[in-house]
């Protein structure tokens, strides 16, 4: 069976009755600055769709035109797919502004290498060049291929915030340090005066931007913060009875997987929250809405911000900020309430 032969330029050069530089002109977006007229573009339009043409978007990105591509790449071992997967939101955050922008998404999860580690030079090139730009996602990181990326002048955006020596990196982050505040005064207008703070091993920018908004919050409301860096496996009954015996009537917990812990700890110890003791958790729960009150990271937007931005940094307009943070909606306050007043034993009366 004979193949089809696949339309050309000089096709729709020839149906729409212009020359194929002006075919070429219309397809790599510079009709505009070649004042071809809107007429003229149409017709191209329409004999392009009669006969079915697809331009050549890998040999367009080569002669330095715009693909219409934008890429995703993230440094994590499995890339966030999974519908309960922390990362996931961002991503339908991307695809919808990207949707709404005319943009096609790639994944680049062809970058996997054979330990699991992810390269975005793993084949010696940059694979992402197929793509106007990439937006990079993910707690893990390669501070050298950045660099590499930011020499080679290819435009990316992170989502969280990110730092390399030498490099700068446009990033969209959750306004951690003024969602802290709303917190803060939640617990100090319940009564709560020592709180613990419940905080993650894994020190990334968002888990230290966190925590030093919320000591920031604290000055002047709480007489006491006590930080605990715990794993989960130490998030445990006995742990969650020694801190009502030390005194905390409120837990702060950091990120949702140390609330889950939390949850099952005040579980087996014969706790609840907020009558034994209240608590507050500084991240959403990919799950659903989480065991406690939660600050509401605004994923979804985070992943639409980062479309925005990156397209305002492949054109070269993005004034002189490049960090976005996004606003983050303050807990309902469910599981805080006024502490526990322990009754003390009663008098033996002889």
């Amino acid at each position: 069976m004979n193949r089809p032969r696949i339309p050309r330029q000089s096709d729709i050069a020839r149906l729409a009755g212009v020359s194929q530089a002006t075919v070429s002109m219309v397809l790599n977006d510079r009709a505009g600055a070649n004042r071809i007229p809107e007429t003229t573009q149409e017709r191209i339009r329409e004999a392009m769709t009669e006969l079915g043409y697809v331009p050549n978007i890998a040999a367009q990105s080569l002669r330095g035109g715009r693909s219409g591509l934008i890429g995703v790449h993230t440094f994590e071992r499995v890339f966030p797919t999974a519908p309960d997967d922390y990362y996931r939101e961002f991503l339908n955050g991307i695809e919808e502004r990207a949707v709404e922008s005319g943009l096609d998404l790639v994944l680049f999860a062809s970058t996997q290498k054979p330990d699991g580690t992810r390269s975005i030079y793993g084949s010696g090139s940059n694979r992402m060049r197929l793509a106007d730009g990439a937006i990079i996602l993910g707690f893990e990181t390669n501070d050298d291929e950045i660099a590499r990326l930011a020499d080679e002048g290819f435009p990316f955006v992170f989502i969280g915030h990110r730092e390399v020596p030498g490099v700068t990196i446009p990033y969209v982050t959750a306004d951690y340090a003024a969602a802290m505040a709303p917190v803060v005064r939640m617990l100090a207008s319940a009564g709560h005066r020592r709180v613990t703070y419940l905080a993650a091993p894994l020190r990334g920018f968002a888990q230290r931007e966190r925590l030093e908004g919320f000591e920031h919050a604290a000055g002047g409301e709480l007489d006491e913060v006590v930080v605990e860096v715990r794993e989960l496996a130490e998030v445990t009954a006995e742990w969650a009875r020694g801190q009502l015996a030390a005194g905390s009537t409120a837990v702060v917990v950091e990120t949702f997987d140390l609330a889950r812990a939390l949850r099952a700890a005040l579980d087996e110890a014969g706790l609840s929250a907020p009558a034994d003791l209240s608590v507050v958790s500084l991240d959403s729960d990919p799950r659903g809405e989480g065991p406690f009150s939660h600050l509401r990271v605004p994923r979804r937007e985070m992943g639409r911000r980062a479309v925005e931005l990156l397209l305002a940094v492949i054109d070269g307009a993005q004034g002189s900020s490049l960090a976005e943070p996004v606003h983050c909606a303050p807990p309902a306050g469910d599981t805080v309430a006024a502490p526990r007043v322990h009754e003390p034993a009663a008098a033996h009366t002889p």
